[in-house]
């Protein structure tokens, strides 16, 4: 079938992006209903394939994959198109509501709306990790992994370490598997259509230098110590370790942007969850509500508005860039990605490592949002978060339990239990009980 023209896929990814709701799994069905079933622009086997080696990649999957669907059809440009127009209304209605949320966020309904939206935030990860753990955590050593990463992170151990190490305890679990069970395994090694060192080597160079070049210019005309350079040099890092989706890497992004760089609070932090949560796009946007309100205080030299959106304009150019880099890097590398052993068996260690992550955010969510008076406690080199049991709130345990039984009772939802906890958020502010 002939290539569709750019055109044709600016119009059907415009679509994608404004109507892509509901995380990397719905995401996913709509690329392949468009490309495979209706247009028939790309094969089952191709799609699945890629989709293998974008689970092995830090970033998000969905995007990454619409990415290289554009490549496929169109190269760069394509690629461009596909990926762009994927991520980008999302990002432009993440700008908005982020905007309205700083305005309005004094208001006292708003306010209890957003108190709803956080008791919502802890049944919609409550339910990620009894999903995630049904599907990932099926042997002692994926369980065992899960449990260090809870620990690790609960320690506030850094999260690029827990990857680190997850990974390792996968490969050495596989490892150990095959040489107990199995004996040594053939490998083949097919080359990757197509592929050449040297170009890869060239266009890893290029889009290395693409990606880092806001941060080095921020860093030239401000200062290496000024927030917005901190903003884009973190965001840069979590970029390469953004293994396992938005809630995995929130777990890293709270404790840097709460405790460490006190860009924002945890409650805000919850917000911005639920924010990115009931808008299109990959949930990965979230960062861009922590940029934009890192940037939006501190308005020297630029005033607070202009400020959070140079912080959010830096946090999506680090978070996304690497997605584009990756895929039109490796693209012509797939088959043979989908060869290598030690890269699936580090993987399924991640991807265990995750459900421990998850979890450990919900737990520090949960201290945060369901008791008034929070502290931390220190073990040796380790912190660990403490709470007042005496401050609970009981209206968070509460629009936290009916969210749970839309959740797990009914089957609805994460845009159902995003609102309803505004609504009875909203119910409780106006009967004047918060």
């Amino acid at each position: 079938m002939q290539s569709p023209s750019l055109a044709s896929l600016a119009r059907d990814f415009t679509r994608i992006g404004f109507l892509s709701f509901g995380g990397p799994a719905p995401q996913i069905a709509m690329l392949h209903d468009l490309v495979v079933e209706q247009r028939g622009w790309v094969s089952d086997g191709d799609f699945l394939r890629a989709l293998n080696v974008c689970h092995l990649l830090p970033g998000p999957e969905a995007m990454q994959l619409a990415t290289w669907i554009g490549w496929k059809l169109g190269g760069i440009r394509g690629g461009l198109i596909t990926g762009g127009l994927f991520v980008l209304p999302g990002a432009l209605i993440m700008l908005a509501l982020s905007i309205l949320y700083v305005l309005a966020a004094d208001l006292t309904l708003v306010e209890g709306a957003f108190f709803g939206v956080k008791a919502a935030v802890l049944v919609i990860l409550l339910s990620a990790v009894i999903r995630l753990g049904s599907k990932t955590l099926k042997s002692p050593a994926t369980l065992a992994i899960a449990a260090a990463a809870f620990i690790a992170l609960s320690l506030a151990i850094p999260f690029p370490l827990v990857v680190a190490g997850a990974g390792l305890a996968g490969w050495l679990a596989s490892r150990w598997m095959a040489a107990g069970h199995h004996g040594a395994e053939a490998h083949e090694t097919p080359t990757g259509e197509g592929a050449s060192v040297s170009a890869t080597a060239a266009s890893l160079l290029i889009w290395t230098a693409v990606w880092l070049a806001p941060l080095a210019l921020a860093a030239l005309l401000l200062s290496p110590s000024h927030r917005l350079v901190e903003v884009a040099g973190f965001f840069s890092w979590l970029a390469l370790v953004s293994f396992g989706g938005a809630y995995a890497v929130l777990a890293w992004m709270a404790q840097a942007g709460v405790e460490q760089y006190g860009w924002l609070s945890a409650g805000e932090m919850a917000d911005g969850l639920g924010l990115a949560e009931s808008t299109p796009g990959p949930l990965i946007l979230v960062t861009q509500f922590t940029g934009f309100i890192a940037g939006y205080r501190l308005p020297e030299p630029f005033g607070a508005m202009l400020g959070g959106i140079l912080g959010a304009a830096l946090t999506l150019w680090a978070v996304f860039l690497p997605s584009f880099m990756a895929i039109f890097t490796l693209a012509p590398w797939m088959e043979k990605l989908n060869s290598i052993k030690a890269l699936q068996s580090a993987l399924a260690g991640i991807s265990a490592a995750v459900v421990g992550v998850i979890a450990s955010l919900g737990v520090w969510f949960a201290v945060q949002i369901l008791f008034a008076d929070t502290g931390s406690m220190s073990l040796g080199p380790f912190r660990i978060v403490t709470a007042d049991l005496t401050t609970i709130d009981p209206w968070v345990i509460a629009i936290a339990a009916l969210c749970a039984i839309i959740a797990f009772g009914l089957k609805r939802g994460v845009m159902t239990l995003v609102a309803t906890g505004l609504a009875a958020g909203l119910a409780l502010s106006l009967a004047g009980v918060i």
